[in-house]
């Protein structure tokens, strides 16, 4: 079997490829019409991010069984179209983690005494000691964003240099916090208390533009930004003016939301410290990550064993195909319910469950729930797979329980996902009617069939008249079709939910004026 290495890996990584009986072709800087051109002849393609692994570049890959990104982000690998062919996605979670903690705190401790500008000073021949006055970091406080594996290492550190670390997370227990000896608090809380605020969440539709404008007013004036996550998670020009008033002494940015930026502005403040996308860019990580991703290639396409995947759990292969609905289907369910949930929710989750019912409590229900862990935590953590998923949850100290029930009801099979958080229980219902057709029957207390596919608005309103109506000319206007709409009423407490598939992605603006309808509630987006 053919292996293709498109983007620059260590030799180390290469001749792992080839002790295991792999043949392997090195061919790095190739246009995306040269790649699209040889991809065919290839069983196997390892990137790191340089290659764009695009719907026409997957199409044309004939004989591809396996992508492997050498690294945690895939957002350069079409996963839909990889999925759709049966290509295996694999990253290397946790390869990079370290490093990137430490660029964290780097950029961090540079900010603070001024280091890259005192430099700047020097070399062009002045000695201005006076102007490069400098802070302490000793007992001062850090407010951590998301207390995942690279939170994790930051948080360690900074407790290592004396300082007061607050974290907000909120798939964090109380229990977890104390013992590693964090205080756990709530976002705004963070905001106003925080010397140094650090953001270690995943980009998502609900993390862009995160800390934004409102953020920044209920910061300590002074505060300082440190920004090693994502670009795009802290609002660019809302830092800009943050920055320029003097709310934010300074900022230390990894990460941009364009890259390399169109927009320079940023980059070029004065009171700003930036790095061009470093902070997995150390020799140890990058061999970490090239002999991890050339390991899980030969076990994949050697051996049959499948570690690390983003998009295929570990199943045998005669059961897949019964399995396989099921699992997708636990994943979109998943997915939904972080997305109506928020992962900026300021409520503590505690336990998380699943019910199997009828035809889909005989299944071996490991990998079902290991999926709708892995499409629920999609949203919250950036390198979460089919592997790392329980994981996740564990060192959140999160109880996950499976359960079956062999009786049947309405649905032949039935899986139930609930989260219980301190102040009420989420739930959904899934039904896999065939193999094509996969079904949320059940959102909270509303019965309801959804295609949970695509863009979704996803409406609790009052059950008034003339509501669907206002709705649905609001989305016309905006020029968006609607594929499906699905209701469900609760007549008792006056309440409905409405759910329409769109044909593409609603606007903010659009949004706002749902949420501006008399007898809207909530409006949210879902994208599965």
């Amino acid at each position: 079997m053919k292996i293709l290495v498109s983007d620059k890996l260590s030799d180390r990584g290469v001749e792992i490829l080839r002790n295991g009986g792999l043949e392997v072709d090195v061919k790095t800087g190739l246009k995306p019409e040269e790649l699209k051109e040889i991809i065919g002849a290839y069983d196997g393609l390892v990137v790191r991010s340089a290659t764009k692994a695009t719907a026409e570049i997957i199409s044309a890959a004939k004989n591809l069984k396996v992508i492997g990104r050498a690294g945690a982000g895939v957002d350069n690998i079409d996963i839909a179209a990889a999925s759709k062919k049966g290509i295996v996605v694999m990253n290397t979670p946790g390869g990079n983690t370290v490093t990137t903690g430490e660029h964290s705190i780097a950029m961090m401790m540079a900010l603070t005494r001024n280091i890259p500008q005192a430099t700047a000073s020097m070399k062009s021949g002045k000695w201005e000691k006076k102007a490069m006055e400098g802070r302490e970091v000793f007992n001062k406080t850090i407010g951590i964003i998301g207390l995942g594996r690279v939170g994790s290492i930051v948080a360690s550190r900074a407790q290592g240099l004396k300082m007061n670390v607050i974290v907000y997370d909120p798939f964090i227990t109380q229990e977890i916090a104390e013992k590693q000896g964090y205080e756990l608090v709530s976002l705004d809380d963070l905001y106003t208390r925080s010397d140094y605020i650090t953001v270690h969440v995943p980009k998502s539709k609900e993390t862009i533009g995160l800390v934004n404008k409102e953020a920044f007013a209920k910061m300590k004036n002074g505060v300082m930004i440190i920004n090693c996550a994502r670009g795009g998670i802290i609002s660019e020009k809302d830092l800009i003016d943050a920055l320029d008033s003097g709310k934010v002494a300074g900022a230390a940015i990894d990460v941009f939301e364009k890259e390399p930026p169109d927009n320079w502005d940023l980059a070029l403040h004065p009171k700003v410290i930036c790095t061009p996308h470093l902070g997995a860019s150390t020799h140890e990580a990058q061999e970490n990550v090239a002999l991890a991703i050339a390991e899980q290639i030969v076990d994949y396409l050697v051996g049959g064993v499948i570690r690390n995947a983003v998009n295929a759990p570990s199943v045998a292969p005669e059961m897949l195909s019964k399995v396989k609905p099921y699992i997708e289907l636990s994943e979109k369910m998943g997915r939904f319910l972080s997305q109506i949930i928020g992962p900026v929710t300021s409520d503590r989750l505690k336990k998380i469950t699943f019910n199997y019912t009828g035809e889909a409590s005989d299944l071996n229900t490991e990998p079902i729930t290991i999926a709708g862990l892995k499409g629920l935590f999609s949203t919250i953590a950036d390198d979460v797979n089919y592997v790392n998923a329980p994981i996740l949850v564990k060192e959140r100290g999160i109880d996950v329980v499976d359960s079956h029930t062999t009786r049947e009801g309405v649905f032949t099979n039935i899986i139930e996902l609930s989260l219980e958080f301190d102040s009420g229980t989420r739930y959904l219902a899934g039904s896999v009617f065939n193999a094509d057709d996969l079904r949320i029957v059940r959102v909270d207390g509303y019965s309801i069939e959804i295609v949970p596919n695509g863009h979704m608005l996803v409406i609790y309103n009052k059950d008034l008249p003339g509501t669907v109506g206002s709705i649905g000319t609001i989305i016309g206007q905006a020029g968006i079709n609607i594929a499906r709409l699905f209701l469900g009423r609760d007549k008792q407490k006056g309440t409905a939910i409405i759910i329409i598939n769109v044909d593409a992605e609603v606007p903010k603006e659009t949004i706002d004026k749902l949420n501006a309808v008399p007898n809207a509630l909530s409006v949210q987006e879902v994208f599965i």
